[in-house]
């Protein structure tokens, strides 16, 4: 039998794996590298005093949440089409490429700083992520589809680099946005997006023809693989037999995502510009678009439920249990994502940040190995994939050793401005750094646990998720309980928190996407995974519509009540997804 091209791409191994698995791993770090390092400067920049040595645009937090929001909500919609264009059109690589691009162009208009670069450099992020997000780990998948044993330990290996990405992103481009200039941060994130960009189109040479552009006829590469499609394509058929779609099925898919794209739009264009698409909707004193959302959100269920009756009584109740854990989603990315708004806003304006001394010492001495070690690992990784490679793609290595001469040179200045000034003042996004910190430490202890004999049920894990993330915010409730204006909170508080939220995350992130394969038949997974990420997105959105209401709630009442929602909202939903773990059990008929 001749050797596939997976095979051959074994042949130049790192650490045990295949060298392009690296370059993924890079290019991934550098995407999540721009994507984080913007993510952690939006809010903080738009709500920051236009007054002072580094201004910002002075807005409230509501409409700097109704934004972040959108954009946010669309980063969990565009892949879907991104995917579809590249499985029929570009391929793989290509949409990565073009979807680098793209973002790059992005981030390169928020560095202008003007309000109409600003959202088309939104727009920009969010159609280059529609493209990026999904095709990126496809290649992996194509890469391993010989070697589905080491697939597990492939994609532990690349979402290091998604987490070492986001670790260096916010805290680097955070560090220039808040110490020399915004325009500096959001600039920083766009140059290392542009050579991660780079790096991967001259890697081409160590794909093969993995991820290139489709065409009308596929080589089969050996019979497995032939079996195996002959397989897939008769269940599709005979479960498209069972359930077609109709033509009002159709008809709600289209309404209901026009509806939820102009929301999209209309939520901060109404807070923003006072421009309402949806006015003439309004029942009493409830908004247009709310009463217009409801609607859109009562179809697509009357659709989802009308196609769920239509199945079998295993598979509906599969599917069934398949949306109430969707459902449950919302609750959880609605506080957690907290992070990127109320968190944000609460560590710039009530936290004590400010170390002298041997505490200034202690902390930079801190930060620095923080900083430095990570680094030193990832540029080992570096050096051994030159080693490898250099002969196969020499300008790939060269622009990634470029990358990492720029970050041990920005690295080394940060540290030393640090350690040479007599007071430390933290950034404030320095403590979104730490949720990438604690899952790389505490990973692998969640994976030994899910892999034994003590792995909780789906539900349980829901559970857990939900209410150890809640704990988080309850300590902050704690923290502030009786703080009034002028007086900050340790920082400790918000240390615990992001370890909580954390360990809550890692509970429930392995329940995710792995059940839309397991408990949805074939000719549903496209409209399920569509689901699942509408869940994720409407959960964003609430999560940035609510940190917004930082401000008004605090005022009204207090900075402690506003966390307690966050507290109550949560442990509420993980007690009551824990009292129907027995009927999800039964729902989903063994899988597990």
């Amino acid at each position: 039998m001749a050797e596939n091209s997976t095979d051959q791409y074994f042949k130049n191994n790192v650490l045990g794996h295949p060298a392009g698995l690296f370059v993924l791993f890079f290019t991934e770090m550098w995407e999540r590298f721009s994507f984080y390092g913007m993510r952690v400067l939006l809010v903080n920049f738009l709500t920051f005093a236009v007054i002072g040595s580094n201004p910002g645009w002075g807005w409230s937090a509501e409409n700097a949440g109704a934004l972040f929001g959108t954009y946010a909500m669309l980063l969990y919609i565009t892949p879907i089409v991104g995917g579809i264009i590249a499985d029929k059109i570009t391929g793989y690589r290509w949409a990565v490429v073009i979807g680098s691009l793209i973002m790059a162009s992005g981030h390169a208009c928020m560095a202008m700083e003007t309000e109409f670069t600003l959202y088309l450099g939104l727009g920009l992020l969010v159609i280059g992520t529609g493209f990026f997000k999904p095709n990126i780990t496809s290649i992996i998948s194509e890469m391993y589809k010989h070697s589905s044993e080491k697939k597990d330990g492939a994609y532990t290996i690349f979402y290091m680099g998604v987490n070492a990405g986001a670790f260096f992103g916010m805290m680097l481009c955070g560090y220039l946005a808040e110490k020399i200039g915004w325009s500096y941060g959001f600039g920083l994130a766009g140059v290392f997006m542009l050579l991660g960009t780079l790096q991967f189109w001259l890697s081409g040479n160590l794909f093969g023809n993995i991820g290139k552009r489709p065409t009308k006829v596929h080589e089969v590469e050996d019979i497995q693989d032939a079996d195996n499609r002959i397989a897939e394509i008769n269940e599709e058929k005979e479960t498209e037999k069972e359930n077609p779609f109709t033509t009002l099925d159709k008809i709600l898919i289209g309404v209901s995502s026009v509806i939820g794209l102009g929301y999209a739009i209309n939520d901060p264009m109404s807070k923003i510009a006072n421009i309402d698409m949806f006015s003439y909707f309004q029942v009493g004193e409830f908004e247009g678009q709310y009463v217009v959302v409801l609607v859109a959100l009562a179809l697509f269920l009357f659709l989802v439920i009308g196609r769920i009756l239509r199945y079998t009584a295993i598979v509906r109740d599969r599917m069934l249990a398949f949306i109430i854990f969707a459902f449950f989603t919302v609750f959880f990315w609605l506080s957690f994502e907290q992070g990127a708004s109320s968190l944000v806003l609460f560590a710039r304006d009530n936290v004590d940040r400010v170390l002298t001394g041997e505490s200034a010492l202690v902390f930079n001495i801190a930060n620095a190995l923080l900083t430095v070690i990570p680094l030193m690992i990832i540029t080992y990784v570096l050096y051994d994939l030159w080693r490898k490679t250099f002969k196969i793609i020499p300008y790939s290595n060269i622009v990634l050793a470029i990358c990492f001469l720029c970050m041990w040179g920005i690295v080394g200045w940060m540290l030393n401005r640090e350690f040479s000034a007599d007071v430390s003042e933290i950034t404030v996004s320095w403590f979104s750094i730490l949720n990438s910190f604690f899952i790389i430490v505490f990973a692998s202890f969640f994976s030994k646990w899910f892999e034994s004999k003590y792995n909780p049920s789906a539900a349980a894990k829901y559970a857990l998720g939900l209410i150890i993330m809640a704990i988080g915010f309850g300590l902050l409730a704690f923290g502030a309980y009786g703080i009034h204006e002028g007086v900050k909170v340790s920082m400790l508080w918000l240390i615990l928190a992001y370890l909580f939220h954390t360990l809550g995350e890692l509970c429930l992130s392995p329940v995710g996407l792995s059940y839309v394969s397991k408990l949805v038949p074939a000719r549903m997974i496209a409209l399920m995974f569509g689901m699942w990420y509408l869940a994720i997105a409407i959960g964003n959105k609430l999560a940035a519509v609510l940190g917004g209401q930082i401000e008004n709630i605090t005022k009204e009442y207090s900075l402690s009540t506003f966390f307690l929602i966050f507290t109550i909202v949560p442990i509420t939903a993980g007690l009551i997804i824990f009292a129907l773990n027995p009927m999800l059990k039964k729902l989903m008929h063994g899988v597990r």
